[in-house]
């Protein structure tokens, strides 16, 4: 048809279909900086305007009311993606009355498929707050310090963007998409990685908790995360749109 064909790429590992296209495409962007395509353009992925405008600090006591978090705590967010995930969902109910003892709150999104834990938030301790689901991610993201969750590449897009630092937690199926996923930010300074058979409360509680009690790690950690993460991938993405439709007119 002579249209001309622009390739992208979430995930770190391209999939076929994006591997055959991108041999006959007039541009090919991809979310991370190491990408195996041909002459790709690192971009990054496109973010809902509510992810790539956030300040978190500015949210953070509008995002931590909203949730009925105490303005001033550590706080570890929880997701599974909105679905939910069993593995995380069993491993954080075990090791929450830990996490408060230890000062530390949560915000457990457990999946609307899967039945709420019971909640017994003692007077004076960190609240645990698990919901079925959270439609606000940026507020979610505003109101935490750091989160545990899987790798999929919006996850780790969106959370980089933002410079919330992350426990993430690969799907052990697949191709291993996930972990290539999470990597980069890792590697960067920006993250934990965990295999899912490796995650346990003794994992959360040696390697999680000591972020979450020191402010300067936290402070690191998502420094490196922001630096590493792209909040302009829509425009950027847009400008190799006009760039194929102009060199295909003047052809």
């Amino acid at each position: 048809l002579g249209v001309p064909i622009i390739v992208h790429e979430a995930n770190a590992r391209p999939g076929l279909a994006n591997k055959i296209g991108s041999r006959y495409a007039h541009a090919v962007a991809v979310s991370t900086p190491d990408s195996k395509l041909r002459g790709a353009r690192y971009v990054g992925i496109p973010l809902r305007r509510s992810i790539s405008t956030l300040d978190r600090a500015a949210a953070r006591p509008e995002a931590r009311a909203a949730f009925g978090l105490d303005p001033n705590l550590p706080t570890l967010l929880v997701s599974g993606g909105s679905q939910g995930a069993r593995r995380l969902n069993e491993t954080i109910q075990q090791v929450a009355p830990t996490l408060q003892r230890s000062g530390i709150q949560i915000l457990h999104a457990v999946g609307p498929k899967n039945e709420l834990p019971r909640v017994d938030n003692m007077p004076g301790m960190p609240p645990y707050v698990p919901v079925p689901y959270v439609d606000r991610m940026d507020l979610a993201y505003a109101a935490a310090d750091m989160m545990l969750c899987r790798a999929g590449a919006m996850t780790v897009a969106e959370l980089s963007a933002v410079g919330l630092p992350a426990a993430y937690v690969p799907l052990p199926i697949g191709n291993g998409e996930q972990r290539l996923n999470a990597q980069p930010v890792v590697k960067a300074g920006g993250g934990l990685l965990v295999d899912d058979a490796e995650l346990t409360p003794e994992w959360v509680l040696s390697q999680v908790l000591p972020v979450l009690a020191d402010p300067h790690r936290l402070y690191e950690m998502s420094r490196a995360a922001a630096e590493f993460g792209r909040r302009d991938a829509d425009d950027l993405l847009v400008a190799m749109v006009y760039e194929a439709i102009a060199a295909h007119r003047n052809r």
